[in-house]
């Protein structure tokens, strides 16, 4: 049976607080280990004014530390943006803390604007290549004798994942024997292609045997699919005002919202959410089976921007029950 798990910005919405948006955090991710998801990971931005996720690890320290059995990680950690033997050290610790709960996906787009960049990276920061920068990880994890420094002491099973939304980072995934993370939540145009460049790719290591393959939905599940499509707005309208060059904090919803914008802009909305299920239990459950087996994926990650904590909530749980029954 394809596994569920949930990907969360850490969204700020509108006449709420960043402090807000962390409660509000630790509440989904008690929501999603009782409703059985897999895992609850963390998204990596900076310098935007809705999304609350700049410092993941420590919110994965936060998350993992309110719930017991649910895996925490990083969806992901940009590599660009870190070196690797702090990173690495840094989820050494998580594991520690946590054991057998921890993952460490990474990607490798440096995101935000060149100021955003530098005021992350400064002036002389190094410009090194992302399988490079994986490969240093890995092996600063495993504590390998050919690395000039060692991580914390003893090898940290911590697993790496590779995101991505087109065919390099499938490529990388494959050819390093890693699991592949690919963003088709908000970027679907090479889904299928990836995720065949990922099998065609894949080299049995010491992590995987064969691929593992999770594919990125947005799911907004009601007991109505007319409910669904209102809780559906804020996500649409925060894409729609993201592509306007006005991104902000999540709004809230508002009753046909896409029949009310520009016909080129709903496009680019529609596109972008292409791969979205909106509606009741029935509907949803449908959806994600089918999605799962055009996909052949084995997993599948929910990324749903709704409002009302207590609405998000609900629809984990309308999703995870539709696709087990």
């Amino acid at each position: 049976m394809t596994a569920l798990s949930i990907l969360d910005l850490i969204m700020i919405g509108e006449d709420r607080t960043f402090s807000d948006s962390l409660d509000h955090a630790l509440q989904f991710a008690q929501c999603a280990e009782k409703a059985g998801y897999t895992r609850y990971w963390v998204a990596e931005h900076h310098n935007m004014p809705g999304i609350a996720s700049a410092a993941t690890t420590l919110i994965m320290s936060h998350l993992a530390a309110g719930t017991s059995s649910i895996r925490i990680g990083s969806g992901g950690v940009m590599l660009p943006n870190h070196a690797p033997f702090v990173v690495a050290e840094q989820f050494a610790t998580l594991n520690a803390l946590y054991p057998g709960r921890i993952d460490l996906g990474t990607g490798r787009a440096p995101g935000s604007s060149s100021a955003t960049v530098l005021a992350i990276r400064g002036s002389h920061f190094e410009q090194r290549e992302f399988s490079d920068d994986v490969r240093s990880l890995l092996g600063y994890l495993e504590n390998s004798p050919a690395l000039p420094v060692r991580n914390l002491p003893g090898k940290h099973d911590v697993p790496v994942w590779i995101l991505g939304s087109g065919l390099y980072g499938a490529r990388l995934a494959g050819q390093l024997g890693l699991p592949f993370a690919f963003a088709s939540h908000f970027a679907p145009r090479y889904l299928l292609d990836a995720a065949r460049e990922y099998r065609e790719s894949f080299r049995p290591s010491a992590t995987l045997s064969s691929p593992y393959l999770v594919v990125g939905a947005c799911v907004f599940a009601a007991d109505t699919h007319e409910e669904a499509e209102y809780l559906a707005s804020s996500h649409q309208n925060w894409v729609a005002n993201l592509h306007s060059g006005k991104p902000g904090l999540l709004p809230r919803p508002s009753e046909g919202l896409m029949s009310k914008l520009p016909e080129a802009l709903r496009a680019t909305v529609e596109q972008e959410l292409a791969c979205s299920a909106i509606g009741d239990k029935e509907h949803v459950g449908h959806w994600l089976s089918r999605f799962a087996e055009l996909t052949g994926a084995n997993e599948i990650m929910i990324d749903s921007r709704i409002y009302d904590p207590q609405a998000r909530c609900r629809s984990f749980e309308i999703a995870a029950t539709a696709l087990s029954s």
